[in-house]
């Protein structure tokens, strides 16, 4: 079973910085296939910063010093990403300036840094939305296909991004549907 090959294989820790607590498994984005080398193991501070926009610690990602000499190449493609979003530290910039990569890693992780560009999703005041986040409604809107209208100050809890970087999906009464990401502000 691969989550068992891969906590046996992290020894209990993540694969990124170590720590041996909150862990579980990350898929690397934009990887064809689920196996030992586009899976590892992640704690929740290593993932929630790789999958999301904001970097709030830093200093947490010193550990990419390490990381990014993995034998796994998703820790590597994963490694080199974040380094890329922190090539504004210096420290960054010389680990990027010095580390190879075999082309296979970079592909993956390049990849990754594509879909990673794509425009952010805003709501009406300019605030980046982010996928699980909770928004409220700022005007009554009409439900194409159903028989009623998400009404204003609606809370639609645990949001989904969509292709589309203007709309977001939610759940309102019940029925999951797309939103305009204008019509909403987050909590």
């Amino acid at each position: 079973m691969l989550e068992e090959r891969v906590v046996t294989r992290a020894n209990g820790a993540c694969e990124m910085c170590g720590q041996p607590q909150e862990l579980q498994l990350h898929t690397v984005s934009a990887a064809a296939t689920e196996d030992t080398d586009t899976v590892f193991l992640a704690c929740d501070t290593c993932r929630s910063q790789m999958s999301s926009g904001d970097i709030t610690d830093v200093n947490h990602w010193h550990c990419l010093n390490d990381a990014i000499w993995s034998p796994v190449m998703g820790v590597q493609a994963e490694a080199y990403r974040m380094l890329t979003r922190l090539s504004g530290e210096p420290w960054a910039q010389d680990l990027l300036d010095i580390v190879y990569l075999d082309d296979g890693v970079r592909n993956l992780a390049e990849a990754g840094l594509a879909d990673a560009s794509r425009a952010p999703t805003l709501d009406n005041n300019g605030t980046p939305l982010q996928a699980g986040d909770t928004v409220h409604l700022i005007k009554d809107l009409p439900v194409k296909g159903a028989t009623f209208n998400a009404k204003r100050g609606t809370a639609v809890r645990n949001i989904g991004l969509t292709d589309n970087p203007a709309q977001i999906e939610g759940r309102v009464n019940g029925t999951r549907i797309v939103i305009t990401a204008a019509y909403t502000k987050k909590s």
